[in-house]
């Protein structure tokens, strides 16, 4: 006869599919019910696919084999799954394997930008999502640190570049396309081709999202990805000291200009909880950003502490999310990234993701300072008063 604790034992040796973590470490098995000698599993899982509780099934069942049991009756508790989308919407899309993009800005460098994009592309693997990472940071691509792969060299096969793989996220960085170290003095043509090499030549899978981390301040990078891909949701990092608010305001009305669903703000630095007492005391304030949600019809998706861990795991490439899932930055990830995941899909529902609007309107290879592009300008104003820019 078979013992509960022999089978939890089993059950640590599966594995979540796509991470090396098992179903027990995740905390996905809610209960074992054994009697005479038959066994009742209630499994709570993140992902909606049919493949993964097929996988699991299939693992559990070859692991409990061994214990002789005489019957195994797993019970999956899972989400509902996401709803289709057409990935049809008008305008520009040089990546179209991928069906939503996410612009995570900043309206100033230093305030987490890079260990936000990191967390919650991490969190919503964690939830099911195919998910890639892309450090679009060209000045400071911080991101192969933060998940293992500082100074890795990614390997090429034909004219594509194959992306990492770390945590259940696929990865790239301009980090690991150039010497470790070296300064970038790129003008804005510069920057843009490398935005649009970044979106073409790495060798993305089929995402369910694309997570883009974006330089910091509102410049030629981010208004190329939004030229390039349909932007599904943007989110605004910043911290609750009322100077850093005044930046963020620049990202959030860049992004409405973009025509970018607001999908809500991260507010960093949001308190500093206390190794030893776990007290949590709000040294830059906390709490500064709801006005500023409300201003632009928007939310607060998270507020995250200072936790020692946090930079640890931003070192250490060991991101807390994944790691430490039960601590309270963890939690708060998680729980951002299913309201950037709502955001998403309710953007979708309503039609509103598009780039058409802000597509350049002048001809290929003419400048807009030129003679030809002058002429241009003011033939367009007299149809459509466009500036002839897309905006």
């Amino acid at each position: 006869m078979a013992t509960i604790s022999e089978i939890e034992n089993k059950l640590k040796s599966v594995s979540y599919p796509g991470f090396t973590k098992s179903i027990v470490d995740f905390g996905f098995v809610k209960n074992i019910e054994l009697n005479d000698n038959n066994v009742i599993i209630d499994l709570e899982i993140t992902s909606s696919a049919q493949e993964v509780e097929e996988t699991l099934k299939k693992d559990i069942e070859k692991e409990l084999k061994m214990l002789g049991l005489n019957t195994v009756q797993i019970i999956v508790k899972k989400p509902a799954a996401p709803k289709q989308q057409s990935n049809s919407q008008s305008g520009k899309n040089i990546a179209p394997q991928v069906k939503n993009f996410v612009m995570v800005s900043s309206g100033k460098g230093g305030v987490g930008k890079s260990t936000t994009s990191v967390n919650l592309a991490i969190a919503l693997a964690m939830q099911g999502k195919k998910v890639g990472l892309l450090d679009a940071d060209i000045y400071g691509p911080n991101i192969p640190r933060m998940v293992g792969f500082d100074g890795a060299e990614p390997e090429i096969v034909g004219n594509k570049v194959i992306p990492f793989k770390a945590y259940g996220v696929e990865m790239m960085s301009m980090g690991n396309l150039i010497d470790q170290g070296q300064a970038l003095m790129w003008r804005g043509a510069m920057v843009m081709k490398a935005i649009t090499q970044l979106l073409q030549d790495i060798a993305w899978s089929e995402l369910d999202v694309l997570v883009i981390d974006m330089p910091p301040g509102t410049g030629d990078a981010q208004l190329t990805l939004a030229q390039s891909v349909p932007v599904a949701a943007g989110v605004n990092v910043t911290t609750p000291q009322h100077v850093a608010l005044d930046d963020s305001r620049r990202s959030l009305d860049m992004f409405a200009k973009l025509h970018i669903p607001i999908a809500g703000i991260v507010e960093n630095m949001s308190g500093f909880i206390c190794p030893k007492c776990q007290q949590e005391s709000d040294i830059f304030g906390k709490g500064t950003c709801e006005e500023l949600a409300k201003q632009y019809d928007t939310q607060v998706i998270a507020n995250i502490p200072i936790e020692p861990s946090i930079r640890e795991g931003g070192d250490e490439g060991k991101p807390i999310v994944y790691f430490y899932p039960d601590s309270a930055s963890g939690k708060r990830y998680l729980e951002a990234a299913s309201k950037l995941w709502e955001s998403i899909e309710k953007s979708n529902e309503q039609g509103a993701i598009s780039n058409a609007a802000i597509q350049p309107t002048m001809p290929a290879g003419v400048s807009a300072c030129s003679p030809e592009g002058q002429a241009h300008k003011e033939k367009q104003s007299s149809s459509d008063d466009s500036c002839g820019c897309g905006h």
